[in-house]
């Protein structure tokens, strides 16, 4: 009588590649205080210099930044953490080893994505904390506002992922993906109005370039669910836009997963 043991599915093999992923990630205690310290000082630093009153009553400059910034802390921990990680991965070989092994590649990704669903959480509390301590932003007390924080977390992090690995692929070295990656990220969060608050002060071509990309969608969803419902007059369109903010990120989503697909390469061998 043989015995027939069951092969793992797809799914179950990504859960303990994202297991390998975390464990890797906090080992690395250089990496783990660069990507969680460095959002929440820029908060800091940048909120204690620009905090001031603005139009809205009751709503400062500080918190304005914070709320956006908490939004941007997910686009580090996706974006940039992904892209840099993946080109390291291919430049040191391992990604060419894993593709000689059984599992399916779809489990690599699986656990990337595990990997960034508890680091953003992690950063998220981490943000939110500093946040209410330093320029006393509070929790939301409406259910919907939670359930907004849920699905642009979720849509955040899932776009911001997928073109995490597109972006993996441009540059032929690490060296090169890392700059690469965090001009991107800079400039974005500069005409997404991260940085510069309410979003209003921007020139308004800044802000229409930035309205093509995630990252000004995720700082706006943010902004709904930590500020008063009055703060909705800082935005350019005078509202939060929501069903906007959805319809955007889903579509990067899509057209994240086709990038993802398309550009993704597994070695930096020319074929």
């Amino acid at each position: 009588m043989t015995t027939t043991m069951a092969v793992p599915g797809t799914f179950s093999l990504g859960l303990a590649r994202g297991a390998l992923e975390l464990r890797q990630f906090f080992r690395n205690r250089e990496q783990v205080v660069f990507t969680f310290s460095l959002p929440a000082v820029l908060m800091i630093l940048l909120g204690s210099i620009l905090d001031g009153p603005t139009a809205q009553t009751g709503v400062s400059s500080g918190q304005l930044l914070a709320a956006g910034m908490i939004g941007a802390g997910i686009v580090s921990t996706s974006f940039n953490s992904v892209g840099i990680g993946i080109a390291a991965d291919r430049e040191i070989g391992a990604l060419k080893r894993l593709r000689g092994t059984p599992m399916p590649a779809a489990a690599y990704f699986v656990g990337k994505m595990v990997m960034v669903a508890v680091t953003s959480v992690a950063q998220t509390v981490l943000m939110g904390a500093v946040a209410m301590l330093m320029f006393h932003l509070e929790l939301p007390s409406d259910p919907a506002k939670w359930l907004t924080l849920v699905w642009v977390l979720l849509l955040g992090i899932v776009s911001s992922t997928l073109l995490g690995i597109s972006i993996s692929s441009v540059a032929r070295s690490a060296t090169g993906t890392v700059a690469l990656v965090q001009l991107v990220y800079l400039v974005l969060q500069f005409i997404s109005g991260v940085f510069v608050t309410p979003i209003t002060h921007l020139p308004r071509i800044m802000v229409d370039v930035a309205s093509f990309f995630p990252l000004k969608w995720i700082c706006q969803g943010f902004r709904s669910v930590f500020l008063p419902p009055e703060a909705a007059t800082q935005e350019m369109a005078g509202t939060w836009e929501l069903p906007k903010v959805a319809l955007v990120l889903a579509v990067w989503c899509v057209v994240g997963l086709v990038l993802a697909r398309v550009t993704f390469r597994w070695t930096n061998e020319a074929k």
